[in-house]
């Protein structure tokens, strides 16, 4: 029997999901509970031929030679056949796993609440391991690459049922990751670091970037970094990064802007080749009264303001790349970061000043997950081309998009042009055009597309006679409203003649 497609697993792992459906968990939780499950599962599978392959090439006593331990009792089928408190031994399992593994899966399980028994009964947890135990996870029934897509697939799904509850924080559309990372160009055995790492999706776009650039995505093995407030979701990273094949990264459960992990010993932050991130909209409480006195050293172009976090995380990343070299960043923010003044505007200028901004790509509302704010792609880099000093290149994507029910699309085809267009570094008629700083400046550093790209005037547009018998059409109509109105109020006493 061949191995498992992507859509068959794909099939299988959503229909698992939804034995959740009749409990008393709620939707948004459900992340926190399927995916380690999947994990769960896959360990013990890929242990298992492991254990195999070790007897049939080395015979007995070399069988437990593992990449990972699972301790007695603690296996898939150990947890398959408890026949009662069930989510109670499965908690230990998790938890065994983590305490033998410290290296590689330290809390990689996350915090499921296992042991209530209101959430989950015997026969919940007996029908999800039933459902889990039908799919093979191992090497041999399923490739890494179709494992690690069906899991973005369900960290997606969750997004999608959950995106009124900010699912954005956690997940952002991979062709908008994809678009991000062409961008930068990743190459091989550079570091790279994401301070608001959600699920990973990023630090794995741009080892997959590497790959089909024919290079080898082992050369990253060790300079992988990630941090990630949430912990749920730090966890969740972590899975995906192992389910991918990526077994040296560090993936640290702490809030970035209060306390960074990535330090150089020597009092400052660590230094990287490439940043990426993906952090929340205009965080509010991001962590001000620590950054008037930053023993980081991250306030150099200003203290962002009390209600918006944007640009106290471009200057944390700012910081974080490497001071010599080609080292590059690339940041999802709200557009609103483009062209708000006091604190922000101060800072923006002297980003400029310092001539690190090289790209601004306005993106279409309602395109990230969680918010239906128009966000934007500012790409920063510590040495440009000479070409390019001095100049930044505006690109207006705004209308670049595929509406799907509630939600709108960003097309592998939209990512694709986008970055060629940051490549070509050149004007594009109604799309994108080079501004020259002391243009910047005269628009009073305000970095808002439309001060420099115009939208394409559209087909649609009437002739003038007709626009203008249009505007005398509803001005008429609404004289005539508003004659009823002072008509209506004056018959019930609430206007005097």
């Amino acid at each position: 029997m061949g191995k498992l497609t992507s859509s068959q697993l794909q099939s299988s792992l959503w229909e698992a999901a939804n034995t959740l459906r009749s409990s008393a968990v709620d939707r948004t939780d459900w992340k926190g509970y399927i995916l380690p499950l999947l994990f769960f599962k896959r360990i013990s599978d890929v242990w298992d031929e492991e254990h195999a392959r070790m007897i049939q090439q080395y015979g007995e006593g070399f069988e437990d030679e593992h990449r990972f331990q699972i301790p007695d009792g603690c296996h898939w089928d150990d947890i398959r056949s408890t026949a009662q408190n069930v989510g109670a031994a499965l908690k230990h399992a998790m938890q065994e796993i983590e305490r033998v593994n410290p290296d590689t899966l330290y809390r990689v399980f996350g915090t499921g609440d296992w042991g209530n028994k209101e959430k989950f009964t015997d026969e919940l947890i007996k029908d999800m391991i039933e459902c889990f135990s039908a799919i093979e996870l191992g090497n041999n029934a399923v490739d890494t690459d179709v494992l690690g897509d069906a899991y973005e697939y369900l960290v997606g799904k969750f997004a999608d049922v959950t995106r009124r509850n900010k699912a954005g924080e956690f997940y952002t559309p991979r062709s908008v990751v994809r678009m991000m990372v062409e961008i930068l160009d990743p190459k091989e055995g550079e570091s790279i670091y994401d301070p608001a790492c959600g699920t990973g999706g990023m630090l794995l776009a741009a080892i997959d970037h590497v790959k089909r650039q024919g290079g080898d995505p082992r050369t990253f093995f060790g300079k992988i970094f990630g941090q990630e407030k949430n912990l749920t979701t730090s966890s969740v990273a972590r899975m995906n990064l192992v389910l991918h094949g990526i077994e040296d990264f560090q993936i640290a459960r702490e809030d970035t802007l209060r306390n960074p992990i990535f330090t150089d010993g020597a009092g400052g932050l660590a230094k990287f080749d490439c940043v990426i991130a993906n952090p929340p909209f205009s965080l509010k409480d991001w962590g001000r009264d620590i950054w008037e006195n930053d023993p980081w050293g991250r306030t150099q172009y200003g203290l962002p303001p009390d209600s918006y976090g944007d640009y106290a995380f471009v200057q944390h990343m700012i910081a974080s790349m490497a001071e010599g070299g080609s080292s590059r960043m690339a940041v999802v923010l709200p557009q609103g970061a483009l062209f708000r003044k006091s604190a922000e505007g101060t800072i923006r200028e002297a980003l400029l000043k310092e001539d690190l901004i090289e790209a601004v790509i306005g993106m279409a509302p309602n395109l990230f997950y969680g918010t239906g704010l128009a966000g934007c792609v500012v790409v920063l880099r510590r040495n440009k081309p000479a070409e390019r000093k001095n100049k930044v290149l505006i690109i207006d994507a705004q209308s670049l998009y595929r509406d799907v029910l509630s939600q709108r699309l960003l097309d592998p085809e939209h990512g694709e042009q986008i970055a060629e267009w940051f490549q070509a570094f050149e004007d594009v008629e109604d799309r994108a055009k080079v501004v020259s700083l002391d243009e910047i400046e005269a628009e009073g550093w305000t970095l808002s597309i439309s001060r420099y790209v115009l939208p394409p005037i559209g087909e649609d547009i009437p002739p003038l006679h007709e626009a203008i018998a249009a505007f005398k059409d509803a001005l008429t109509e609404a004289r005539a409203a508003e004659d009823h109105l002072r008509t209506v109020l004056t018959k019930g006493g609430w206007l005097n003649d």
